[in-house]
């Protein structure tokens, strides 16, 4: 595996019919609160995070990393999309000793509804496939979350597994590769993988 951080980081800002994905900025502090503290948000990741403990945890300019876009809808932030690597110190539920690339996403609710994920995720799939030709992407949801059962299979992710976590609810783990060539793809057995969310203060 060689993911998001092994290439120049960051990119352009990505346009898209309506959305812009760029870096954090120091604007997107409250956005991000908001993201972290929404019980929506929180509803499948384990309930929302405490506002003061976001509030003291998040800088006042959120953290740049590479593999991390904010989605931008007309200036203000709507959400955000991460590549997260994972190794050997973060072991896969379904496969110990995999190397992969997970992607993780999180919109305010205000957003949902509106296909603002799916165009989101497609956009920067598709600069995933074209900086890291043939790199495999997994994804995971819980299988109660239908709003990303539906956008998992709308990307093409192709089911991989089941798996029942700790508090009795199964989750669908799906698994693809990609190719560049404007972001078309080849859905295909990959490395199976257990979804993580984007990385919370």
């Amino acid at each position: 595996m060689t993911g998001p951080g092994s290439i120049t980081w960051p990119p352009a800002p990505m346009k898209t019919e309506r959305l812009l994905l760029r870096e954090p900025e120091a604007g997107d502090h409250a956005a991000f609160i908001e993201l972290f503290t929404s019980p929506e948000v929180g509803t499948y990741l384990g309930g929302p995070r405490p506002r003061d403990e976001c509030e003291r945890a998040l800088p006042e300019t959120p953290e740049r990393r590479p593999g991390l876009f904010v989605i931008g809808l007309d200036g203000a932030m709507i959400g955000a999309i991460e590549f997260n690597p994972r190794d050997a110190e973060r072991r896969s539920h379904v496969r110990p000793d995999a190397g992969e690339t997970e992607l993780g996403y999180l919109l305010l609710p205000e957003a949902w509804g509106h296909g603002c994920a799916a165009e989101a995720c497609a956009a920067a799939l598709g600069w995933f496939a074209d900086a890291l030709p043939g790199e495999p992407v997994a994804l995971c949801t819980r299988t109660a979350n239908d709003r990303s059962m539906r956008l998992a299979a709308k990307l093409g992710f192709a089911y991989r597994r089941s798996r029942r976590g700790p508090s009795g609810s199964s989750r669908r783990f799906r698994a693809r590769s990609h190719q560049g060539n404007g972001g078309r793809t080849n859905s295909r057995s990959a490395s199976d993988s257990s979804w993580r969310p984007i990385t919370r203060p």
